[in-house]
């Protein structure tokens, strides 16, 4: 730590105006402090990390970057620490009447990480900075170059690799591929997992939890969690059943001898995605109706002459229809943002991020976008955060979350929703035929589903697997066999080659790499149909008492009425529980799964009708 480092944190410790050993502060101080001292320290030091990490994940070879990451963190972590002593140590939410109070007092003395020794702390964020660079930087020798020079004809996750599973039906190329990329990956870090599962523990047992699961799961702000989400899945699971089994008669009739599923499973490499967590890169190969008419939405892009520029133009003219705000700021590569992967050939993090620095006016995207349909449909997604970043910049620094971390994934996707419909993608140019049939209606359905439900399961398990990891119900000798035992419970995949405990499958995903908790993503392919369902019956598109047109054709695009009811729940934050942000929206306290299978409901006919006559002729 430098000189001035160190000056900056005394200047910062001293400034806290009621600074004395342990004291309570009265309901009156309490209110000053948080309005004045706490809120220009923490956004002081928020920015401060926003600014060293977005240097680290935008350059991964400049060490100075990431030395600098680490020093920033600590630095934070010592005034954290301080302040938690000095303030929040010794005591409650209850020791307060007012409720506004009480709720910055509960999340206030969430320490975090910051709760361990510096040199603790230090250790796992080098782990983790270092199982990220891993995953980032990780190549692959090309199937048919298997003994290539890996740093100049390696294939990289993005855009080869995703582009290979995008495109290829190769059975064995696919099969190398997936193998090659988790050695590359989660094979090497599994010994830095271990670490990292440890020190994660510590911390949270130094904050009063019992392990690392039980920290995370309090954002969600509910007792019974888990048996919700449970609840969730049993919900959707007929409907993911049938699209399995279909997807499944569909791929064996492909694959033909190559292909085995007499025990139930599918391989999980021959589903368009690296992880197969979605399988829209198949569609084509399973759509049930080839015969009607369609259009190829990466080839239209292109023929349109859409640039990555103009994806980010068309997504923000989407938001302010809706009366909403601008977000050119964070596609604005002028004011830092990255939309393209740097020409230069430096190593990077292009997981699609979106970032708020806490200043209230510098909002970015970080992504290396390609111009075809999935990145269109990012996008929007990524353009979510950015729109409630920019609804909750007023709020104190305490409140500006999502009202639990489910929703902010929720939010680009709801728009999501209305922008991969026909009816709008024909409305702005790219779908030259639209045809409102029963045939288009369920292709397209199908190839939602092969994104929103197809993920369900997937979205579910990770972090099953990872609780179980952090509360010590596996120990390190099964921590694979025990992620694939959860792939098929849920998912009913199974791996293309034979796996061991000398592999780590699970670290070949970002979110386990990068400390990311994953059961959000799970709670937002919920809510984001409860949000869609509730604007399309503001902007009028959708009756749910006469149903005269289907909830899946609903395009809410251009409706105030709409904008209004985002608005409402968005600009909350987290300064209330999330069920008051869902009523916001909704109108419903609750998460349910009624509004997914409601949207769907025609294609699960569709599935059910088909599976029943094709079992009855095999």
């Amino acid at each position: 730590m430098t000189n001035s480092n160190l000056i900056s944190i005394l200047v910062l410790l001293f400034s806290l105006h009621y600074l004395t050993e342990s004291s309570k502060l009265s309901e009156a101080e309490l209110k000053s402090f948080f309005d004045n001292d706490y809120d220009q320290n923490e956004t002081y030091w928020c920015t401060k990390l926003q600014e060293a990490n977005w240097e680290f994940e935008s350059d991964l070879e400049n060490s100075e970057a990431e030395e600098n990451l680490v020093n920033v963190i600590l630095q934070a972590a010592e005034y954290n620490k301080q302040l938690w002593k000095m303030y929040f140590k010794d005591v409650t939410p209850d020791d307060y009447q007012d409720p506004d109070l009480k709720r910055k007092v509960m999340l206030a003395r969430m320490l975090g990480k910051s709760v361990l020794e510096n040199d603790k702390l230090a250790e796992l964020t080098n782990i983790t900075n270092t199982m990220v660079e891993i995953y980032s930087t990780g190549k692959i020798c090309p199937y048919r170059k298997k003994n290539c020079d890996i740093s100049t004809e390696g294939y990289n996750l993005d855009p080869d690799l995703n582009s290979l599973f995008a495109s290829s039906r190769d059975y064995n190329e696919l099969s190398y591929s997936w193998k090659a990329w988790r050695d590359q990956t989660g094979g090497k870090m599994r010994s830095l997992f271990e670490r990292y599962v440890n020190l994660s523990n510590e911390a949270s047992v130094l904050n009063g939890y019992q392990d690392n699961s039980e920290e995370w799961l309090v954002l969600f702000e509910s007792l019974d969690f888990i048996k919700q989400i449970d609840d969730l899945w049993l919900q959707v699971e007929p409907l993911y059943t049938e699209l399995h089994k279909f997807v499944s008669s569909k791929l064996k009739a492909r694959y033909g001898d190559d292909l085995d599923i007499s025990d139930g499973l599918l391989p999980a490499h021959i589903l368009g995605n690296m992880w197969a967590q979605e399988w829209t890169n198949i569609n084509e190969h399973v759509k049930p109706f080839p015969a009607t008419k369609g259009q190829n939405i990466t080839d239209a892009l292109r023929k349109k002459g859409y640039n990555v520029k103009k994806m980010f133009e068309t997504s923000d003219d989407f938001y302010k229809s809706l009366g909403l705000l601008p977000n050119d700021m964070s596609y604005n590569t002028a004011q830092g943002a990255i939309i393209e992967k740097p020409k230069d050939g430096r190593e990077m993090v292009c997981h699609a991020s979106a970032w708020d620095f806490c200043d209230r006016k510098n909002f970015r995207i970080k992504m290396c976008t390609n111009v075809n349909a999935e990145d269109f449909i990012t996008i929007h997604h990524e353009m979510g955060h950015i729109q409630y970043f920019l609804l909750y910049k007023d709020q104190p620094v305490i409140y500006r979350e999502g009202a639990n971390p489910g929703f902010h994934e929720a939010i680009g996707d709801t728009i999501a929703l209305s922008v991969d419909t026909p009816k709008h993608l024909h409305k702005i140019g790219l779908l030259d035929e639209y045809v409102d049939d029963y045939q288009t209606s369920i292709n397209t359905l199908m190839s939602i589903a092969l994104s929103k439900v197809a993920f369900l399961p997937y979205g579910l398990l990770l972090d099953k697997w990872r609780w179980d990891v952090f509360k010590g119900k596996i120990t390190m000798n099964n921590w694979n066999t025990h992620y694939w035992e959860y792939r098929k419970q849920y998912q009913k995949l199974k791996p293309p080659v034979e796996r061991s405990e000398n592999d780590f499958d699970p670290g070949a995903k970002f979110h386990v790499a990068g400390d990311v908790q994953y059961i959000s993503y799970f709670v937002a392919h919920i809510a984001q149909f409860q949000f869609f369902k509730s604007l399309c019956i503001a902007a009028g598109e959708y009756d749910p008492q006469t149903k005269y047109q289907p909830l899946h054709k609903c395009d809410f695009y251009q409706s105030k009425a709409a904008g209004e009811k985002l608005r409402a729940g968005l600009s909350l934050g987290t300064s209330k529980h999330w069920s008051v942000a869902m009523k916001a929206i909704t109108g419903q306290e609750k998460m349910d799964a009624g509004p997914l299978l409601e949207y769907f409901e025609p294609l699960y006919q569709f599935l059910k009708s088909f599976n029943q006559v094709y079992n009855s002729t095999i």
